[in-house]
């Protein structure tokens, strides 16, 4: 088992990564001397999946669990779901030394971490994640969300979690799609963060793809390593922290511009890559080579790199309402090679529109 630390002063947590870390919950929480009750959230599928190990576990260390079910998918993240997971923690007496325990994807930890935030002023959350995606992202860093119908994760708040347990062995029930999804956060880090990292995610794509249980041990821990570092740095986004949306500023308006049904998150990321390396090269910031290598990679896994199928027009104008603008600026995250980047306001329309276009 792999100990990445999180280290925020008094809201420092750990992040367990490893095959059988969801059967240590139990005995993590006894340890962090939290009270009995236990909200364990997540939807049928993944509690049918990873559950059982869970619910174990809490109950042999004595802890009295309610179980909340919640739609699968970006359907979880809307005020009328956070409304009444807010009444299932009442019936269930949870107070402020009460924790919920997030079992899933992104959205079940969205949905679950901004319940959590927001009932009565705060209580305590774990975040199991049980996606490639969400262990090497979503679950890092606090922040929880619900989308609003004009944008994604426009609603929230940051949350720390107590704990994090990143069960490497729950990725081999992933279908193909939902996993190669979460490679494009992976590739993400390596290429804003460290080169030498993309590197090694470069040579060791056919374990990544077999699912070979150490490179996947590996990889997660590396990119927890790596998103802790930012965090630990840059709490609130308030600049630093921005590197990590490398692909998600046209990603998300993709996703928004197609009512977050067409695209996997991951695959609408890896548009935004692409995407944005046009921009940057377009602008002269990067590096010959360095966009054609990052669309190598992604092609590699099985992401898309072209294909977005709306016009670009309307991707721009869903930019307008993105969440990091300021003054109705909107930051863009480029790579000038890999291992590095940029943070740059006002990229011309003309040359976002040219980009967008590649993806055509």
């Amino acid at each position: 088992m792999i100990d990445v630390p999180v280290n925020l002063g008094a809201r420092s947590y750990r992040i367990l990564v490893g095959a059988g870390a969801l059967a240590m919950v139990g005995a993590e929480l006894a340890r962090l001397k939290v009270g009995r009750r236990v909200a364990l959230v997540s939807d049928a599928a993944i509690l049918a999946l990873h559950g059982a190990a869970v619910t174990r576990s809490l109950a042999a260390a004595s802890f009295d669990v309610t179980t909340v079910l919640l739609p699968e998918g970006e359907r979880a993240k809307t005020l009328e779901v956070a409304a009444s997971t807010w009444e299932r923690f009442l019936d269930a007496g949870l107070d402020r030394s009460s924790t919920v325990v997030a079992l899933g994807g992104g959205a079940v930890g969205d949905l679950a971490g901004f319940a959590a935030a927001t009932y009565m002023r705060g209580i305590g959350v774990v975040q199991a994640p049980t996606t490639l995606l969400a262990q090497v992202d979503a679950s890092i860093g606090g922040k929880t969300a619900i989308d609003h119908a004009r944008a994604k994760n426009l609603i929230g708040a940051f949350h720390q979690p107590r704990l994090v347990l990143s069960d490497t062995s729950t990725l081999l029930t992933l279908p193909e799609r939902e996993y190669r999804s979460g490679l494009a956060e992976v590739i993400k880090h390596g290429i804003v963060l460290d080169a030498a990292y993309f590197e090694d995610v470069e040579r060791g794509v056919g374990a990544l793809l077999e699912r070979e249980p150490a490179a996947l041990e590996r990889i997660v821990a590396g990119s927890c390593r790596l998103k802790a570092s930012v965090v630990e740095r840059d709490e609130q986004e308030s600049e630093l922290r921005h590197v990590l949306n490398y692909g998600h500023t046209i990603g998300h308006a993709i996703e928004a511009v197609t009512g977050y049904r067409r695209f996997a998150h991951g695959e609408a990321v890896s548009l935004g890559i692409a995407a944005e390396a046009g921009i940057a090269e377009r602008l002269g910031l990067a590096k010959p080579g360095v966009r054609a290598r990052q669309v190598r990679l992604l092609e590699a896994v099985g992401l898309p790199v072209r294909g977005a199928g709306e016009a670009p027009s309307l991707v721009v104008e869903a930019l307008s309402r993105d969440k990091k603008a300021r003054d109705g600026r909107v930051p863009f995250v480029l790579a000038p090679e890999i291992g590095a980047f940029r943070l740059v306001f006002d990229v011309p329309t003309a040359t976002i529109l040219d980009a967008l276009a590649d993806l055509a």
